[in-house]
């Protein structure tokens, strides 16, 4: 099969024939229908987080459930799933708390050593036998995947999968990190710093959640302007002036919630910054390894204030995602206007390269 490897920030990632192995027990194999293209694949990009290597690239994405490793029983050939780059365990301790985002699993197998549960990989290069890493359980940038049993998720067979693809990242991490990370009560005041493919599902989540103003902060306008589709009521363009001094000219005692959708150490100090009395600060964009941050300890404790770091929106894969694909097509969530456009698989590196000039939301990639 066709599938995108990366190697290392100075090489470009190609497009390459792969062996996908079977799946074993407790995996199945995924026939991708399209695959989303996340700001996160660009610090894999750039070398800004430690990403084992050589990898198969890609976190989000949907398809049709088309072989079953032994043992598997909750899915069936022909199922329709969308992909989740956490594969909850279910045994240890988190995932018996039902806190399935914090999966120590997944922290200490998946995501550190690029393999699967069992520890080993699925993939090589067909020409040489070379061993492929996946990329957070998923590895989506690719005709088909084996992926752990509790990374597919069963959705219903109505929804396109063109579309909800965005929903195993995207749309999760978003909407999740209003409703589940900081539960955004109804009537409360809500600013949003970065209006790109998360930041606009925190708008909708915050809209979900009956907030009665929600602020739309980029240095773009067209996605600020973009933003009030998604029900925002109010827009700062961050490049006029200072953001924060902004937002108190709309909100003269601060916001009760600011999510930082970016991820960046300016952002995030801004984020706290922006907080009125009993606020809260919500860390959704992922910064570089290493990023530091600083803000003032005593503020913070004198105004009862918070800051929460949110991780794929603190959702339980299984049960929120399908939901999040019902609430899509009962026209609760607005999915279609998240997708920029639709390239073909060997199109990745062009798709990545647009993401980086920030002129597009998600790219899909159809294999």
């Amino acid at each position: 099969m066709q599938a995108v490897v990366f190697r290392d920030p100075e090489t470009r990632a190609e497009v390459t024939d792969v062996t996908l192995a079977a799946p074993r027990a407790g995996e199945v194999r995924v026939k991708i229908a399209a695959a989303g293209v996340c700001h996160s694949d660009l610090h894999v990009k750039r070398g800004e987080w430690d990403a084992p290597a050589p990898m198969v690239m890609g976190h989000e994405g949907a398809g049709t459930v088309v072989e079953l490793g032994e043992g598997v029983t909750s899915l069936a050939v022909g199922d329709h799933v969308v992909l989740s780059w956490v594969p909850p365990c279910g045994e240890c301790r988190y995932c018996l708390q039902g806190h399935e985002a914090r999966c120590q699993k997944v922290v200490e197998v998946n995501n550190a050593h690029g393999s699967l549960f069992d520890g080993t990989s699925r993939l090589s290069r067909t020409d040489d036998g070379e061993p492929l890493r996946h990329y957070l359980s998923v590895s989506s940038f690719a005709e088909e995947v084996v992926v752990p049993v509790s990374g597919a998720i069963k959705v219903r067979d109505d929804a396109p999968l063109d579309v909800i693809a965005v929903v195993g990242c995207a749309v999760a991490t978003g909407v999740g990190a209003v409703l589940n990370t900081a539960g955004v009560e109804p009537g409360a005041t809500v600013a949003v710093i970065g209006c790109g493919g998360v930041g606009l599902n925190v708008v909708q989540g915050a809209k979900l959640a009956g907030a009665e103003r929600i602020i739309a902060i980029d240095i773009v306008p067209e996605k600020t302007a973009m933003a009030l589709q998604f029900g925002a009521t109010d827009r700062i363009d961050a490049s006029e002036r200072d953001a924060v001094e902004q937002l108190f000219d709309l909100i003269p005692d601060g916001a009760d919630y600011v999510f930082d959708a970016i991820g960046r150490t300016s952002t995030t100090e801004q984020a706290i910054r922006m907080l009125g009395l009993g606020g809260a600060a919500v860390i959704v964009g992922l910064p570089p390894t290493g990023a530091r941050a600083s803000f003032e300890p005593l503020v913070l404790a004198e105004a009862d204030q918070r800051i929460l770091g949110s991780n794929y929106g603190s959702v339980r894969p299984s049960i929120d995602i399908p939901a999040l694909v019902d609430r899509y097509m009962d026209g609760q969530l607005k999915l279609d206007p998240l997708i920029s456009g639709r390239r073909p698989l060997a199109e990745a590196a062009e798709a990545l390269d647009d993401l980086e000039t920030g002129g597009v939301l998600r790219t899909l990639l159809i294999p």
